[in-house]
């Protein structure tokens, strides 16, 4: 008799062994050619449940990286219809972040080891297993309530801890896989969004008898936040501007593109440099939240009167350099503009005599920094300017940028850097 019963015993698990391979046969061939994460979850979920006849099953991705260890991501889970989807406690996630091994709960309201932790009370029992990859915890695989109310075994554990270890690098190297397949779509889109852009901006120099123009803007990103433009008003008006808009990347570019949109629309209707700038101001705060806002230096060149018109808006002001003087700011006009409206802004005006010139910029010239954390400075760019007066347009901005890149030197470019050159020909 007692034979017999070894011998059913060994049948028993031997049948059971068989069952076991041919689950983990089964999976392997289901997720050994996935790269998709939440596809690889459901199948090993399915299994999992009909391996351990359970009622509800979910697997968490702990994230890396992040301020609180113990956030999860829930990617999938799967359960019967009749079942209400149960959430992953806590308390057992900071249980198995610490202790990294496999647990088998037949009572868990009544176990000492979480004690004073609130569960459900649809959890009747549960298995939770770790998902290793190299000893770092990258998932946990959990099987709620083993159905016809029975308990969870250790070949329950064994089991499912088998799967997990099985799965645990195919996830992985999914999650991977996703993660590179996202950030190459991103910079698809950035490369895309800095053509269009760098396709927004003057092409060549503009056409205005007696004078040298030139402007050129080098983003720290793909995109940047800041922006030049010449815009023809008639044969002999010429409408500059050079702006800086807040933040920076994508959004600061996307809005950089509305604000030139803007300012071409604005051009064409004859006003006066500070009242586009109103307009502009009105517009910008009217469609954007308060923390957007932008510098802008918007000016009107007459060549007739040799005249150019301005306001400033709250941009680093430009150095306007005669022959027989010292250079002189360019800083009438208001505060940024989206912050404030109503907003009043003045205007000015000066002369361009023959050999003068002026020389706009953003403030990622002159707040370039060293790897000492040493600025480019007002002084230094002033200097710059005046002891290279000879220089063409085109090369004067050449210089500039090419003079902060050399102060920067390893350091990394944290802001973009834009110049733009107006001068007067002798």
């Amino acid at each position: 008799m007692e034979e017999n019963d070894r011998l059913r015993e060994e049948n028993k698990r031997l049948k059971r062994a068989v069952d076991e391979l041919s689950i983990l046969n089964e999976l392997a061939s289901a997720i050994g050619g996935l790269n998709n994460s939440e596809e690889i979850i459901r199948k090993i979920l399915n299994r999992a449940l009909r391996a351990l006849n359970a009622e509800q099953g979910v697997v968490t991705l702990v994230a890396e990286g992040d301020d609180n260890p113990l956030r999860t991501l829930v990617r999938s889970s799967f359960t019967s219809s009749e079942h209400t989807a149960l959430h992953f406690n806590d308390m057992l996630l900071g249980w198995m972040t610490h202790n990294k091994s496999p647990i088998t709960l037949n009572d868990p309201v009544s176990d000492r080891r979480f004690g004073g932790a609130e569960w459900n009370p649809m959890v009747r029992s549960l298995v939770c297993v770790p998902m290793l990859v190299r000893s770092g915890l990258k998932g946990i695989l959990t099987v709620y309530n083993k159905k016809n109310s029975e308990k969870f075994s250790d070949d329950d554990q064994r089991l499912l801890s088998i799967i997990a270890a099985q799965s645990a690098q195919v996830i992985e190297n999914a999650r991977l896989y996703e993660e590179e397949s996202a950030l190459m779509k991103i910079r698809r889109e950035l490369d895309l969004a800095s053509q269009i852009q760098s396709d927004l901006l003057p092409k060549g120099k503009p056409e205005m008898p007696g004078y040298d123009i030139a402007g050129a803007t080098f983003p720290a990103r793909s995109v940047g936040g800041d922006f030049f433009d010449f815009i023809p008003i008639e044969d002999w008006k010429l409408a500059l501007c050079l702006g800086d808009v807040s933040g920076k990347g994508l959004p600061a570019a996307l809005l950089m593109t509305n604000i030139q949109a803007s300012l071409r629309s604005e051009a064409f209707l004859g006003k006066q440099a500070h009242e586009c700038v109103e307009r502009m101001n009105r517009q910008l705060f009217l469609t954007t939240g308060p923390e957007k806002f932008a510098t802008l230096f918007y000016s009107i060149l007459d060549g007739r009167s040799n005249t150019l018109s301005y306001c400033n808006a709250g941009h680093e002001p430009p150095f306007l350099i005669s022959d027989n003087g010292a250079p002189r700011r360019l800083n009438i006009g208001g505060t940024v503009i989206g912050a404030i409206d109503p907003m009043s802004f003045m205007g000015a005006s000066v002369s361009f005599d023959p050999g003068n010139f002026l020389v706009a910029y953003s403030d990622g010239v002159t707040e370039a920094m060293d790897n000492n954390m040493i600025q480019f400075g007002e002084d230094k760019l002033s200097r710059l300017i005046t002891e290279n007066a000879g220089l063409t347009a085109a090369e004067l901005v050449k210089l500039i940028s090419d003079a902060v890149k050399a102060h920067a030197g390893s350091a990394p470019q944290h802001d973009d850097i834009t110049a733009l050159v107006i001068k007067r020909e002798k």
